[in-house]
């Protein structure tokens, strides 16, 4: 295969400069060339027609947010890295450019480790990003109809819990899910989403905006109730525990799993632990495999997994390593998710129906 042709695109002719050395030295990757603004940027996309564009978020002139509403209307599915540095403000304007479409994002290295230690985090961070983006590459237009497919159907039992792990993409995909909750939605949800300190209480922020439900960080020791949704915060892993007969939520620092912290792994075992049969699992885009395990703790419980499916996932990484494991109770489109979901809660009410008459 060709090598992935990256256009980089920053005010900063430092950065351009790094990120183009650590690009170009690897032989999986070219760089198609660099653009310090975003309308150059919009210029060198028509002319260079790169696999990738890596876009700064702060840029004079029309910043990366801007330049991105345009690539969008455009190249709807141009996969587009947002470069910010890890900061109040670079995370705000990441958060803002993961709803308006962005695929994933990238933190700058602070410069003050020196250059060798910043082209590592770069390598470290980046460099697996877009190659997992662009490990399929096709028409970026186009895309195929699906429809849900059955993978491993048993019976279905009471929903108590909601747990839903999501990584690269995972952003975009809750701010479509969330508005579909309706307000009376039984059951809290807990959402572990691999994002830095910053970003998931602005994730949050944004989410609670979007849907009829409270969605807030998780805090130590708080109980679950019906219809409220905690996001595990930043660096932090989130599990659920008993409290005599209360459901309450845990944070800890314990080492990251699966390179995360929040990791989904810890939330499933912990979900399986206190809920037993009555959890319901549901793994979005992203790379990697977190979750697997996980998942295999849930079902092991007599639980259920949902998994979005590959047409739909900006990475199948996650949800394709439940599927592989043959972990996963029904593969759905991404828009096909939340109606699972209501389908399997709803089958709360029939139980509890059954059990009074």
């Amino acid at each position: 295969m060709s090598p992935i042709r990256v256009l980089i695109v920053d005010d900063s002719a430092v950065i351009r400069r790094q990120l183009s050395e650590v690009l170009g030295a690897d032989p999986e990757m070219a760089v198609a060339g660099t653009a310090g603004t975003g309308l150059l940027a919009l210029q060198r996309i028509r002319e260079l027609k790169p696999d990738l564009v890596t876009l700064d978020v702060e840029m004079p002139g029309m910043d990366g947010i801007a330049t991105l509403v345009e690539i969008r209307k455009i190249y709807p599915r141009l996969p587009v890295i947002m470069f910010s540095t890890l900061t109040g403000v670079g995370a705000a304007a990441t958060v803002e450019a993961l709803a308006r479409g962005a695929t994933d994002y990238a933190t700058k290295p602070s410069q003050t480790g020196g250059l060798e230690r910043s082209c590592d985090l770069v390598r470290q961070e980046l460099v697996p990003k877009i190659k997992a983006l662009c490990s399929v590459r096709g028409p970026l237009q186009v895309n195929a109809p699906v429809v849900a497919v059955p993978a491993h159907p048993r019976m279905p039992t009471r929903i108590d819990l909601v747990a839903i792990a999501a990584s690269t993409g995972g952003p975009n995909a809750l701010g479509e899910l969330m508005p579909q909750f309706p307000q009376d939605f039984p059951v809290p949800v807990v959402i572990v989403q691999h994002m830095p300190e910053m970003f998931t209480r602005l994730l949050a922020g944004q989410l609670d905006a979007l849907t009829p439900l409270r969605v807030q960080e998780g805090r130590d020791g708080e109980k679950l109730e019906k219809g409220q949704v905690w996001i595990a915060p930043g660096n932090h892993h989130i599990a659920v525990r008993a409290r005599g007969n209360e459901r309450v939520l845990g944070l800890n620092q314990d080492a990251p799993e699966n390179s995360c912290r929040p990791a989904a792994d810890v939330l499933f075992r912990s979900a399986a632990e206190a809920f037993g049969k009555n959890v319901l699992a549901v793994v979005l885009t992203g790379m990697g495999a977190d979750g697997t395990r996980g998942a295999g703790a849930i079902r092991e419980a007599g639980g259920a997994v949902i998994v979005q499916d590959e047409a739909s996932a900006v990475v199948w990484g996650m949800p394709g390593s439940v599927v592989a494991a043959n972990l996963a109770d029904r593969v759905c489109p991404l828009d096909g998710i939340v109606p699972e979901v209501l389908r399997r809660v709803s089958f709360r009410r029939v139980l509890a129906s059954a059990v009074r008459g």
